[in-house]
């Protein structure tokens, strides 16, 4: 006999009326794995309900939820108000990120392991073999799907535990809230508002402010300084020109032969270019920020006038505008206007005209 008929003579000729109000919820679930061809092989109930294990374990499970909750919420606060910005003497800024992926982690771990302890250990242990059907069901199948459905729900035991339910409320929200916290963050802090990254530590110039260019002792340079065929990195004369704060502002004063200074300057004067005029004699002065990674370039080789960075190998060519020609490289690097004040020192006569570094989503 197949095992479609033995499920057959098992189920009974008479199938009761899923529609009769005097049947339980169970009792139509029942009668729906028997005419589903449904033989459920073992069912066991992890607790007894309203017993002391059921409450500690209910009680763990909130405890995890509520842990998700409030490790998002951290996030959220973190997120918006945490400084991350680096200021000289304050170091908070640079926990900003792993304070986000801590609280963060917490939080989907709190509720990963809290789902699994409820399905571990207060639904039931139920083990069914049911056999394949293809055709399409009855209206009174699917009444049977519908109470199934519920009948799973009351299993769940939300109702009868309703810490459960408000706790993984709690949590879940506050995970909600993560998703849109970039747009919120955004909405109370614009980190764009002092277009940072468009500008540097020489952003003075461009206001008609005299800012020389400074080894990284603070001293002045002067076009004697740098022999010819030689280059030197020179730094913005501010106030904190050569720390961190402005740690976008390394620029590389290179001192050219005459005949690679003229092909310098024909190049800046191309109209695709139009930097004419941003050297100062045969020096030219460029940003030491690669623009592929943002590693500094300063390997400079001085008879082919190549410019290399040692990360990933990029070069730039100086006397065309230090356009890439080798490596993963494929923007030019920005190159600053200089010009000599009447001490005879070098200053810039405004900021980059372009962002420096990689590219980045704001940049035009």
């Amino acid at each position: 006999m197949s095992t479609h008929t033995e499920h057959q003579a098992q189920r009974g000729p008479e199938p009761l009326d899923v529609n009769d109000p005097r049947l339980s919820r169970f009792e139509i679930v029942e009668e729906g794995a028997r005419r589903d061809d449904i033989e459920i092989v073992h069912y066991e109930p992890q607790v007894v309900p309203g017993s002391k294990a059921e409450r500690r374990v209910t009680r763990t499970v909130a405890a995890m939820f509520l842990l998700t909750g409030l490790a998002a919420t951290a996030f959220l606060i973190i997120y918006i108000w945490w400084p991350w910005k680096w200021e000289a003497g304050r170091g908070g800024d640079k926990y900003y990120t792993p304070l986000l992926g801590v609280t963060l982690g917490i939080a989907l771990l709190g509720i990963g392991f809290g789902i699994l302890t409820w399905g571990k250990k207060l639904l039931p242990k139920e083990v069914s073999i049911q056999d394949r059907h293809d055709q399409p069901g009855s209206p009174e199948d699917r009444k049977i799907t519908g109470e199934t459905m519920l009948y799973m729900a009351d299993e769940l035991g939300v109702k009868r535990r309703p810490l459960l339910g408000v706790s993984l409320l709690a949590g879940l929200l506050p995970v909600g809230a993560v998703v849109a916290a970039p747009l919120v963050g955004g909405l109370i802090s614009n980190p764009h508002k002092n277009r940072q990254m468009f500008t540097t530590g020489f952003a003075g110039a461009s206001r008609g402010e005299r800012i020389r260019l400074i080894r990284e002792d603070g001293r002045p340079i002067r076009p004697s300084d740098v022999s010819v065929g030689g280059q030197i990195t020179v730094f913005p004369g501010i106030e904190g020109g050569v720390s961190n704060k402005h740690a976008d502002s390394p620029t590389l004063l290179i001192h050219l032969r005459e005949d690679d200074a003229q092909k310098s300057r024909e190049a800046n004067a191309r109209p695709e270019i139009g930097h004419a005029g941003y050297m100062w004699g045969n020096y030219v002065a460029f940003s030491k920020i690669c623009t592929h990674a943002g590693c500094p370039a300063s390997l400079y080789e001085q008879q082919t006038n190549r410019l290399l960075c040692p990360c990933h190998q990029s070069q730039f060519l100086i006397t065309d505008n230090a356009t890439p020609i080798f490596g993963p490289a494929n923007r030019r690097l920005p190159q600053l206007p200089i010009e000599v004040d009447e001490e005879g020192f070098f200053v810039a006569k405004s900021d980059y005209t372009e962002a420096i570094g990689p590219d980045f989503w704001e940049r035009p």
